[in-house]
């Protein structure tokens, strides 16, 4: 009988030590300094073990196809420079990185809708967007990233060229020999033709959940579930794993209606809202073997001086909603 119940207490350890580690993954958004400890002790702090690590290159105008990236005009956080050092103290923390280069139209122009109007202007695109990626692709391999994503919500970029796409996924592979994803908008990632050819599907998961002005954790959970049923349809279809590249909601009223807004007209603060709609999609997602966890939306460098009661932005820091992640990641 002792034998069996060792025999039992083995098997079941075996079976915990296999158990995937989820993603408990922050956004770490790029600032004029460097990266210091004190700055990523506040991602230690809330239990994370992942970080978004996000260099930008910059497009002019809808109607031009040249990206400028890597440049003296940048902030710091937004370079290579900057980028690697990132990394280097967050590797150092033990704390594994997605790189997530990403393109940011001037006056905040939504980038799903970035489409040329010339066979010349694609060209020229697709040229500047390949130097782009490719060059963050080297540096993934060189440290040895853990995660590389190839784009953001780039929904008519992908539509209209999809041979490039292509073409760019194997000159990334014949680069940087780690894990790839790309982060599709919540509601592009059906449309995505090259999941197979990636290893994570990853959405930006904004989606559409309650016009309540506080919904309740349990009306939040309902409402996530005929999405759910879509998302492990994909899950299942292309034998990958999900990552929601980016998840969060905004400390204000009606926060779970359309989470992708990002307007600066006052609204008013919501901080159980916020914390409502963690709660959430914590419990829905986390459990699913098919989940692979996920990088909440967003976290700044500053900890002491970002967010804060009276914001009613994204970031969870110095709100209830962080004691929720915190409790959250250290026990999944």
């Amino acid at each position: 009988m002792k034998k069996l119940g060792l025999l039992f207490l083995l098997l079941q350890f075996s079976c915990t030590s296999q158990k995937s580690v989820k993603i408990n993954g922050v956004s770490f958004v790029a600032s004029r300094e460097e990266a210091t400890q004190e700055h990523v002790n506040s991602i230690l702090n809330v239990n994370a073990n992942h970080a978004t690590v996000m260099p930008f290159g910059f497009i002019r105008d809808m109607d031009s196809a040249i990206i400028s990236f890597n440049t003296q005009r940048q902030w710091f956080g937004e370079t290579k420079n900057g980028t690697e050092q990132y990394i280097n103290i967050l590797h150092k923390n033990k704390i594994k990185v997605m790189l997530k280069p990403q393109i940011w139209i001037r006056r905040g122009i939504f980038t799903g809708t970035l489409k040329m109007q010339t066979e010349e202007d694609w060209l020229s695109l697709e040229k500047s967007y390949e130097d782009f990626i490719l060059t963050y692709a080297e540096l993934a391999q060189e440290k040895k990233v853990e995660l590389f994503c190839i784009g953001t919500e780039l929904e008519q970029f992908i539509a209209n060229r999809p041979l490039f796409w292509e073409q760019l996924i194997a000159k990334v592979k014949n680069i940087y020999k780690g894990k790839l994803t790309y982060a599709a908008n919540w509601d592009e990632y059906t449309k995505v033709p090259f999941w197979k050819k990636l290893d994570y599907i990853g959405i930006d998961a904004y989606f559409p959940l309650s016009e309540a002005k506080t919904p309740t954790v349990e009306e939040l959970k309902t409402a996530w579930q005929p999405w759910k049923i879509k998302i492990k349809a994909i899950a299942e279809e292309n034998n990958k794993q999900i990552i929601f590249t980016e998840f969060g909601y905004r400390s204000v009223d009606y926060t779970a209606n359309k989470p992708w807004l990002v307007d600066r007209i006052d609204q008013a603060v919501n901080l159980k809202g916020q914390v409502n709609a963690k709660e959430a999609i914590f419990s829905e997602f986390w459990k699913e073997e098919w989940f692979a966890g996920g990088y909440i939306w967003k976290w700044f460098l500053n900890h002491k001086t970002s967010g804060g009661e009276n914001d009613n932005r994204f970031t969870p820091q110095n709100k209830p909603a962080q004691e929720t992640i915190k409790s959250f990641y250290k026990y999944n």
